[in-house]
């Protein structure tokens, strides 16, 4: 691939459509994916209330790259780190959490996590170069309060 401009951007829920595409080309993403959450109306109130920390990397309008990072006011959480296949290994994923780091340090946030799965080898990889320590003196819990959203193994 030649030299390919990257643009970045803050997103906002008119980015869904090209957002749900995104995602689900990407087979690790769309295995996170859950109906509720993820519709139109859960990515809507997401962007809604973390309007400054999630962004997009575009190459010649068309949105390559996403993360969405929120925060509950103490700490952060990064959701849905996904860059398209054509253009992975360009730094695209470092510049996404670059980007939503310094926005979560603007918020005043000094601590975020992300949640990635056990399986996926190139993400967890990934996240430890780029300095993100794998805590294993935790227990991830969770539980669904809405009958479509599954709850994980």
């Amino acid at each position: 691939m030649g030299s390919t401009e990257i643009c970045y951007k803050t997103l906002s829920p008119a980015d869904y459509d090209e957002l749900w595409e995104l995602w689900n080309q990407v087979e690790q993403t769309k295995r996170a994916l859950n109906p509720v959450d993820d519709s139109r109306e859960g990515i809507t109130r997401y962007m809604d209330r973390n309007s400054a920390t999630c962004f997009a990397a575009s190459s010649n309008g068309k949105i390559i790259g996403a993360i969405l990072t929120g925060h509950d006011g103490r700490r952060a959480i990064i959701h849905h780190l996904c860059v398209h296949p054509d253009f992975q290994h360009m730094g695209i994923a470092k510049s996404l959490v670059l980007k939503a780091e310094e926005a979560l340090k603007k918020e005043g946030i000094s601590k975020v996590f992300g949640l990635v799965f056990k399986d996926n080898d190139k993400a967890n990889s990934f996240w430890e170069k780029i300095g993100y320590s794998l805590r294993t003196d935790i227990n991830y819990r969770n539980k669904s309060l809405n009958a479509n959203v599954p709850t994980g193994e």
